[in-house]
């Protein structure tokens, strides 16, 4: 069943999966996706999965673009009137999506952290429910970025029957100890907030941890080159005979801004079901995991990426036995996945109309 709903004041299209399983064994009952969808009904379909503070909303409207409007859109390099495009807010997400800020129908009250903990294959199993309650049996493709590479890369592991490609950007075949690092520090900052009181805030605006979660992301999500050029230690003001830099002011800006759209809980969730991220697991590390694709897989390495290091993409898609690989040089680093589309859409374009057959390697 899919319905619209008011949530957080605009109109929210859910379609509800029933109980879901998780691979804990926990079960969440009446769990529903919150979903964007466009394109024509009768064309291919191309899942679109979110990163870790993404929404539903890849597409978005003119008034206001989606997280990836500059590649996917109409006359974009994955063009909405040649395919149909769904992205859902992950189990967890806190877009509409069934997480730690829904009403637990076994008291009533929301879940805030009695959410079970989930995993990136509890998104997939998510994720393929509702496509099926959605009518949608076989797809084109999967493409996602970051945590959406992730369940890219799960999805071709779970359901390897269910697509004919799959595009990874800026992800890898496992989460690595520096980015569980990283994800501690903002776990820490969180739960370490008197304000965050065990997760019943009244707002994540109170809970300034997550701001300090979100600076620190940046840090990793962005390359020292590019805080070098784009704020060469220009000082904003002075307080007090104290200076305060462009570099600082920018990171405090990111960090208010993320905690007046994101629940801190879903954040929290998130970055756990990052750290378990691990194609291997139970499938005898990932080199024997990865030999089991058999769509198509096409990976994106994203120069000056600290999280995701290019080498090991590459590494993963020279493993991989219809796996091609590319190199996209930039200064964002990992953020790369997000901006400069002129550098690397057209690739996207050309493997989902499959005109060229693209030679494995550095492009």
């Amino acid at each position: 069943m899919t319905k619209n709903v008011l949530y957080g004041g605009k109109k929210v299209k859910k379609v509800e999966i029933g109980t879901l399983v998780l691979e804990s064994g926990k079960k969440i009952p009446h769990a529903e996706l919150a979903y964007e969808r466009r394109g024509p009904l009768d064309a291919p379909v191309l899942l679109i999965c979110h990163a870790l503070t993404g929404s539903q909303y890849a597409v978005g409207t003119d008034q206001e673009p989606g997280w990836w409007g500059g590649l996917i859109g109409r006359g974009r390099p994955v063009d909405t009137e040649k395919y149909q495009m769904i992205t859902f807010n992950v189990i967890g997400g806190c877009y509409g999506s069934t997480g730690p800020q829904s009403m637990n129908p076994e008291t009533s009250k929301p879940y805030r952290m009695d959410f079970p903990a989930i995993t990136i294959r509890d998104m997939v199993h998510a994720e393929r429910k509702a496509l099926d309650k959605l009518g949608i049996g076989k797809i084109k493709a999967v493409i996602g970025g970051s945590l959406g590479g992730m369940q890219a890369l799960e999805w071709g592991l779970l359901y390897p029957d269910d697509m004919e490609q799959i595009f990874v950007l800026a992800s890898t075949p496992y989460y690595s100890d520096y980015g569980i690092a990283f994800n501690e520090i903002g776990i820490a900052a969180i739960e370490n907030d008197p304000a965050w009181k065990n997760g019943h805030y009244r707002s994540s605006a109170e809970v300034k941890g997550l701001e300090i979660a979100r600076m620190a992301g940046m840090v990793t999500y962005r390359s020292a080159a590019l805080f070098k050029n784009r704020f060469g230690r220009a000082v904003k003001e002075t307080k007090n005979g104290v200076s305060v830099f462009e570099t600082a002011s920018y990171l405090r800006y990111q960090g208010k801004k993320l905690s007046a759209r994101f629940d801190a809980n879903s954040y929290l969730y998130l970055l756990r079901a990052m750290n378990t991220h691990d194609i291997g697991v139970g499938r005898g590390g990932w080199k024997k995991a990865a030999a089991r694709y058999k769509a198509e897989v096409f990976a994106y390495s994203f120069e000056h990426d600290l999280l995701f290091p290019p080498e090991e993409i590459e590494t993963f898609a020279r493993t991989v036995k219809h796996g091609e690989y590319f190199f996209i040089p930039t200064e964002y680093g990992h953020d790369g996945f997000l901006v400069e589309f002129e550098k690397w859409g057209h690739l996207i374009t050309r493997a989902l109309e499959k005109k060229d057959k693209i030679l494995v390697g550095r492009s």
